[in-house]
């Protein structure tokens, strides 16, 4: 397990400031800039048309992010179709739609304290942490090279608010907890009980159950009594969980 200071930290600068001199909206993105901000501008475009950006605060962050830095340099020219990519250890960054669902679904704001099960390149940690900003994503990950990756990445990125922990996600992390969201990433047999625990009241838990091979996008809802509530959303197809509470 790597140290809580081990993540990608930056306190010089206020992270909504950082936040407000990233985000650019459709309409003002100057595509000039280079290929991939048009190609941001295009996607952001076609996924508000096809009904999976719903909100100002969702496209602003995906906006705000240069989902190329976060695929492999051969795939860097496919970074924003809309497709998952391949990236080391086995995994994949989610294909651009499902990052905005999932986003949607979790109804974040800012402020928030959210934990992530499944680092994978760190697009959607980013992504989350533009949202919630000046709140915090702590993101964990089972494959050490994927830890250093996201970490690298996230620092190219520029982006502040998020910690990377090397460490069993599926078992959540009790001395950060309570969490106000918590997404998972990868597939899971069931919904962890830990990661329920460590939801606050309000909150919501964000996850795909299922198989090794077909998923229900699921969300926890816990109510201000501690009582859980739970609805499937979409079916969606994501790697398997690994971990105590993943596939064995």
């Amino acid at each position: 397990m790597s140290s809580p200071n081990g993540g990608c930290r930056v306190t010089s600068e206020d992270p909504q400031e950082v936040l407000k001199s990233k985000t650019m909206s459709v309409d003002t993105i100057d595509p000039s800039v280079d290929k991939f901000a048009q190609q941001r501008s295009a996607l952001i475009r076609d996924l508000e048309g096809r009904g999976y950006v719903k909100t100002r605060i969702v496209r602003d962050a995906m906006l705000s992010i240069p989902r190329e830095l976060f695929v492999p340099g051969i795939l860097r020219n496919a970074a924003y179709e809309d497709q998952p990519q391949a990236i080391p250890g086995g995994q994949t960054i989610s294909a651009p739609h499902m990052v905005a669902t999932m986003c949607e679904v979790a109804e974040f704001e800012p402020g928030m304290n959210v934990l992530e099960i499944g680092a994978g390149s760190g697009y959607n940690a980013a992504v989350m942490a533009a949202i919630v900003s000046p709140g915090r994503v702590l993101t964990t990950e089972v494959v050490p090279v994927l830890v250093e990756n996201a970490r690298k990445n996230l620092e190219r990125a520029g982006i502040e608010n998020v910690t990377v922990r090397e460490h069993d996600g599926s078992t959540g992390l009790k001395d950060h907890a309570p969490f106000d969201r918590i997404m998972v990433t990868c597939a899971s047999p069931g919904v962890p009980g830990p990661l329920v625990k460590q939801l606050k009241p309000n909150g919501i838990l964000i996850i795909p159950v299922g198989d090794h091979f077909l998923q229900s996008l699921t969300l926890v809802r816990k109510d201000e009594h501690g009582k859980t509530h739970r609805e499937e959303r979409m079916g969606c197809v994501f790697v398997p969980m690994r971990g105590k509470y993943g596939f064995r």
